[in-house]
């Protein structure tokens, strides 16, 4: 393919905040010589749907715990939805979106931590529908749902499946999260991060719960894809716009 393939993370919060996928979405539309693949979360729409059933969320290393019994209300959330609010932003400004999970887009889930309940990694299978979707002109929108070879269900961090399909898609990958930058101790924004710095930072308590997670799981995606991985924020469409013309906004995780 000639084109360039983007994949983007959007974080949870995009999906409480009225119209902001939309605006994220227009700007796909301006973009000619690329195709993109969107992965989401939506943490706090689990939160609020497991609170309302009863049930209190607990986070491990910025993971949710995911005991079976809570599985219905999350893949409802994420799968359902999240992913169906997304779907009818993204049509609302011209795109045809297809909605899918992990499954379809070629990544097998398997059991990470028993402590953790139904939480997933990620396992590359050869098996994908994307590039047929984007050959077709469709812009898939996968939620971070993930099945085993036995069809068991899991839930998987948002940023670890989106690393994973790029890595499947050899594709250049942005995290749009709820910040501008990764911040430094004195919440100044950090413009490049390798291995030694991360580790620093982590060492120092700089980088903590699920910034951690994403910073890492960037870290990891930018070793195999050979090349930067972005932070940046989707509270500002133009960040997007900048980083697709290759600008440097937010934070580059380099090897």
């Amino acid at each position: 393919m000639s084109s360039k393939t983007w994949v983007i993370k959007l974080g949870g919060a995009v999906l409480n905040t009225e119209n902001a996928a939309k605006a994220l979405f227009e700007i796909l539309n301006e973009q000619d010589d690329a195709q993109f693949v969107i992965v989401h979360g939506g943490g706090s729409l689990v939160d609020s749907w497991l609170k309302e059933a009863g049930f209190a969320s607990a986070k491990h290393q910025g993971l949710r715990i995911s005991p079976k019994e809570q599985m219905p209300y999350i893949v409802g959330a994420l799968a359902g939805a999240a992913n169906k609010q997304l779907m009818a932003q993204a049509i609302s400004v011209g795109h045809k979106p297809v909605g899918l999970s992990l499954y379809e887009a070629g990544i097998t889930a398997s059991q990470k931590l028993k402590a953790l309940g139904q939480v997933g990694q990620c396992h590359n299978n050869a098996d994908s529908i994307i590039n047929d979707l984007l050959s077709a002109g469709r812009l898939p929108i996968i939620s971070s749902i993930g099945f085993d070879e036995q069809g068991l269900l899991y839930n998987v961090n948002a940023d670890e499946a989106a690393a994973a399909i790029a890595n499947n898609l050899n594709a250049e990958l942005i995290f749009m999260t709820d910040v501008e930058a990764v911040l430094d101790a004195n919440k100044q924004p950090l413009h490049q991060l390798d291995t030694k710095h991360i580790d620093t930072l982590i060492a120092e308590g700089v980088i903590v719960g699920g910034m951690e997670v994403k910073v890492k799981t960037s870290l990891h995606a930018a070793q195999h894809l050979r090349r930067g991985v972005y932070i940046s924020s989707w509270q500002k469409p133009e960040n997007l716009t900048a980083l697709l013309q290759g600008e440097h906004v937010g934070t580059k995780v380099t090897p």
